[in-house]
């Protein structure tokens, strides 16, 4: 076995990549499905005064509304028909994930395996498309009152607004599936993958402009794009990092034949919540600006504007809030998303057990304690990758927000994980190849 997958991997080139159809015709099939999101994000909403818009966005940028357009590709600072994205189905996923580890139902379906993970991914359709209208609904009476941005506001463009982002959501929703299914990696994280990236090139061109008129020294520029590949490679590193621990089955007997013992092992994650924290850290501290931006738009004052001023990016207090938030949501979805005491049974049931550990309660505690040590790794991973932007925006006036936070860890975990399906491919058609070879010279001795 050990010498085929090494002659898997030795042939594992570009002539092989050459010869998969099936794999090229996913990368197209995703090409093309990314360009029809990216077309969309042009389309505006019917009824809008763009001019406003523009002037509207210069000044809630710094908000919510900045991260949900980096999310959507530009779709929301243009009010395009896929303003919404796909944030109401993140937001329905991460409701339903908790859901099935509160309610006993959910929990059992979530056990139950393909079925259950089925009638799961349909719940959290239903959810997107009531969360997608709600939302939708509420865009559409802060635009009519919001000025001028409205042509001819009325019951008419409240409806129209929330059809056309409803339908919006809901296309992306079923062009994600199409991806997973038909193209290459996950289709929700290439959507979100693509919208970040279509902003890329402007962030860059305005950082050069920046060094061309002298506001950016040549060093600090050369500075950065060393930086950035340091925080990338660091990204991955720590991606890929995780802590295995020894699991040995003993002997067993069935009927007349021995089998020797195994040993496998049990593999935690470093960053084992993924890019959830960052999500709900910079959505609980964007909330108060993006409240208080639309207040001083419609010329009012308040407690949240005062409020926004201390939370404002770069200042002590947001720094100190953010990764205050990132730290607690790092622990507290691993709890969710991962159960020593589950982990602990199933071996136990499979008599698996780990050296110098009782079996049950004993090896429930132990996996429970690493897990919270390498969390506390996980959660200092993401809070300084998440805080390089803010002090990179502060500063040194670089206004590049991929060096850093939640934006680079979807790049970096989507590209990741895109390439391992690429490899997945690539190696199931040499291993295609090598059992018709096989199967010929059988054929001819």
């Amino acid at each position: 076995m050990a010498s085929a997958a090494e002659q898997l991997a030795a042939n594992l080139n570009f002539g092989a990549f050459a010869k998969a159809d099936e794999l090229k015709k996913r990368i197209w099939f995703t090409l093309g499905a990314l360009v029809i999101y990216r077309l969309g994000t042009y389309i505006p909403l019917p009824g809008m005064n763009p001019d406003a818009v523009a002037d509207l966005f210069r000044q809630t940028q710094s908000g919510m509304l900045g991260m949900f357009n980096m999310f959507s590709g530009g779709a929301v600072g243009r009010l395009a028909i896929f303003a919404l994205a796909i944030m109401p189905y993140i937001s329905a996923s991460i409701i339903v994930q908790l859901l099935s580890s509160v309610i006993p139902s959910f929990e059992t379906l979530k056990k139950e395996g393909e079925q259950g993970r089925k009638t799961l991914n349909q719940y959290t359709r239903y959810l997107t498309l009531v969360l997608a209208v709600f939302q939708a609904y509420a865009i559409g009476v802060g635009l009519q009152g919001s000025g001028n941005l409205v042509l001819e506001p009325g019951p008419f463009f409240l409806l129209s607004t929330t059809i056309t982002l409803v339908g919006g959501t809901m296309f992306l929703l079923w062009l994600g599936e199409q991806i997973t299914s038909r193209g290459i990696g996950n289709g929700t994280s290439m959507i979100i993958f693509a919208g970040i990236i279509a902003e890329f090139p402007s962030q860059l061109a305005q950082t050069f402009e920046l060094g061309r008129q002298g506001a950016i020294s040549t060093g600090l520029l050369l500075g950065v794009l060393v930086m950035a590949v340091c925080v990338i490679a660091f990204c991955v590193f720590m991606e890929r990092a995780q802590r295995r621990l020894l699991i040995n089955y003993p002997k067993r007997q069935v009927g007349n034949r021995m089998y020797e013992g195994q040993t496998s092992f049990l593999p935690l994650k470093l960053n084992t919540s993924g890019v959830i924290p960052p999500i709900f850290a910079s959505s609980l501290l964007l909330l108060p600006t993006t409240v208080a931006s639309f207040q001083q738009a419609s010329g009012g004052t308040g407690f949240l504007s005062t409020m926004a001023t201390y939370l404002a990016h770069g200042r002590p207090a947001f720094m100190v809030l953010y990764a205050a938030l990132i730290i607690f949501f790092c622990f507290f979805y691993t709890a969710i998303v991962f159960n020593p005491v589950e982990t602990a049974d199933n071996l136990k049931k499979h008599g698996g057990f780990m050296p110098g550990i009782r079996p049950g309660e004993r090896t429930a505690e132990h996996i429970d304690r690493i897990l919270t040590r390498i969390t506390v790794l996980g959660a200092g991973y993401l809070t300084i990758v998440c805080l390089i932007p803010e002090f990179m925006i502060t500063y040194a006036q670089i206004p590049i927000i991929l060096l850093g936070g939640t934006s680079l860890l979807i790049v970096v975990t989507t590209t990741m994980d895109t390439v391992a399906q690429v490899h997945g491919h690539l190696l199931a058609h040499q291993y295609e190849g090598l059992v018709k070879k096989a199967k010929l010279r059988g054929a001819r001795r």
